[in-house]
C-alpha cells in the first residue's frame, strides 16, 4: 500500500482503490489539485532534504508544470545545485523521473543533434546529471548545446538539423522545447542560461533526517503519484490555457517567464499554492538584488556604467559635465572605471562616449552651444526607467533641463563668446582695465 495518507487514485469502473502492483491507472485523481500537490510535496519531503524548506514547493510545482508546459508556453530550467557530491542531486533526479512528463535521464549530452532528434517525437523532460562536467564551458560543443537548451525555454524553439534522405541530406527544423533539469556541483553556466533557471540548493543530510530511496520498495508508489499528476493535469489543461493569474509587483521580464508557469499551475491547484508561488517569486527577486549588491552577477560593462551614472547623478541637477562625471564614476566604482579596471586604465571621455552611444544611443551635448560638453538627465531618464533603475514611486517624466548660463566678463559683466571661452574678461575690457 502507498506510504501516503492521501490515495490519489480511484478506479472509475469499479469505484475501488487502484492496485498498487502496477502503474497505468485508468482512474481519476481524488480530491482537489491542491490535494495532489500536497501529496507530491509530502512524498518529496520524505526522501529529499533541501537546504530551504520552501524548495520542496519548487520541486513539487516544477514537476507538476512539466505535464502542462505546452499550455504555460515557457518552462523554467531547474538547477539542482550543491558545493559537494553526496548532497542528493541524483536522488532528486530519480524522483523527478517518476513524477515528470516523459522523462529521460542523461548522464551526459553528446551532441545538440541527439537532443533535438529525441524531442522530434514529442515533449520530454530532460534530466541532466553531472552538469558541472557535461555543460562545462571549456568542453567542445557546449556553446551550441547551451544554445539549444536556451532556445527550448519557450514553446516554438527549433534548431535546423540535417536528416538523411534517399538523395542525401535535407535540412529540417526540429523542436527544442522541453522542460530541463541540470544537476551538478556548482555548474558554471553562462548568465543568459542562469537567467532562465530556478535554483534549488542541496547539502549533505548528515543527520539522516530523510528516508533512503529504496526503489525496489517505493518505485510503484512514486510512479502512481506521477500518474496522479498527469491525470490532474488533463482535468485543468483548458483552465491553465485560459487563466493568466497576476504575479507580485516587480516580477517582470525573465522573472515573469520563470515564475508565470508555476503560478498558472498553482492557480489551477488552488488552496495555499498561489500564495506559495508569490512568496517564492518575491524571495527570488530579493536574492537577485542581493547577488548584484554582492558582486555575484556579472553585468555587462554598459549596464554597470548606466547603473553607476544613475547612482552618482546629483539630485536636482539636469546637466552633468563630462569633466565632472568621469571623476565621480571613478570615485564611486574604482574597480570598474579606475586605473585598475579590466580596461587597464582609467575611464576617458572617449570611452565613456563610445559605451553610451553603442549601448543606448546616448550622446553628449553642449546646451546652448556654450560651456563644457556633458550629458542631459532628460536623455537618461527613459533609459533608466526601461532598464529598471528608476526607484519605485519616482516620477518617470523627465526633468526639463535648465539652460546653462554663459560665463560673463569679470570687468563689464556681459556674456563671453564661444571663442573667448576659458578667459575671464573680454580682450578689450582687459586692455581698458
Amino acid at each position: 500500500m502507498s506510504t501516503l495518507d492521501y490515495d490519489p487514485w480511484i478506479d472509475i469502473s469499479t469505484g475501488s482503490t487502484g492496485s498498487t502492483t502496477s502503474t497505468g491507472y485508468t482512474g481519476t485523481p481524488q480530491g482537489t489539485g491542491g490535494d495532489v500537490l500536497d501529496a507530491v510535496r509530502k512524498w518529496l519531503a520524505t526522501y529529499v532534504r533541501t537546504m530551504h524548506d520552501e524548495d520542496l514547493d519548487v520541486l513539487t510545482l516544477w514537476a507538476a508544470h512539466t505535464h502542462l508546459c505546452f499550455e504555460t508556453y515557457t518552462t523554467p530550467r531547474l538547477v539542482l545545485d550543491s558545493p559537494v557530491p553526496g548532497s542528493g542531486k541524483t536522488t532528486v533526479l530519480e524522483h523527478l523521473s517518476r513524477l515528470c512528463l516523459n522523462p529521460v535521464q542523461m548522464a551526459s549530452l553528446s551532441s545538440p543533434a541527439l537532443l533535438t532528434r529525441m524531442l522530434d517525437s514529442g515533449i520530454r523532460t530532460v534530466l541532466i546529471d553531472e552538469a558541472d562536467r557535461s555543460l562545462s564551458p571549456d568542453k567542445e560543443g557546449v556553446a551550441e548545446l547551451l544554445a539549444v537548451l536556451n532556445s527550448g525555454y519557450k514553446r516554438g524553439g527549433t534548431r535546423p538539423v540535417l536528416v538523411p534522405t534517399k538523395d542525401g541530406w535535407d535540412p529540417k527544423e526540429m523542436p527544442t522545447f522541453a522542460p530541463v533539469v541540470m544537476a551538478g556541483n556548482n555548474p558554471n553556466l553562462p548568465e543568459d542560461t542562469k537567467s532562465r533557471t530556478i535554483r534549488v540548493l542541496l547539502l549533505p543530510d548528515l543527520e539522516g533526517r530523510v528516508e533512503e530511496s529504496d526503489w525496489e520498495l517505493i518505485d510503484i508508489d512514486a510512479r502512481d503519484l506521477g500518474e496522479s499528476l498527469a491525470a490532474w493535469a488533463e482535468l485543468v489543461r483548458e483552465q491553465v490555457v485560459a487563466e493568466r493569474p497576476p504575479l507580485p509587483a516587480g516580477i517582470v521580464g525573465r522573472s515573469r517567464e520563470r515564475w508565470s508557469p508555476l503560478k498558472r499551475v498553482a492557480a489551477a491547484a488552488g488552496g495555499r499554492w498561489p500564495s506559495v508561488v508569490d512568496a517564492l517569486a518575491l524571495a527570488d527577486l530579493a536574492r537577485m538584488e542581493q547577488d548584484r549588491e554582492d558582486g555575484m552577477v556579472r553585468e555587462r560593462p554598459g549596464v554597470v556604467l548606466l547603473r553607476n551614472i544613475r547612482e552618482v547623478w546629483p539630485a536636482g541637477q539636469s546637466f552633468f559635465p563630462t569633466e565632472d562625471l568621469i571623476p565621480a564614476l571613478i570615485d564611486h566604482n574604482p574597480d570598474s572605471w579606475g586605473d585598475a579596471s579590466p580596461f587597464g586604465k582609467a575611464l576617458t571621455a572617449q570611452r565613456l562616449g563610445r559605451m553610451l552611444v553603442s549601448s543606448y544611443n546616448l550622446h553628449s551635448d553642449r546646451p546652448g552651444g556654450v560651456g563644457p560638453r556633458g550629458y542631459l538627465r532628460v536623455s537618461f531618464e527613459p533609459v533608466w526607467h526601461r532598464m529598471g533603475f528608476t526607484p519605485p514611486g519616482e516620477p518617470v517624466a523627465p526633468v526639463e533641463p535648465v539652460e546653462p548660463v554663459a560665463p560673463t566678463c569679470a570687468v563689464c559683466g556681459l556674456p563671453m563668446t564661444v571663442i573667448e571661452r576659458g578667459q575671464t574678461t573680454h580682450p578689450a575690457c582687459e586692455v581698458s582695465a
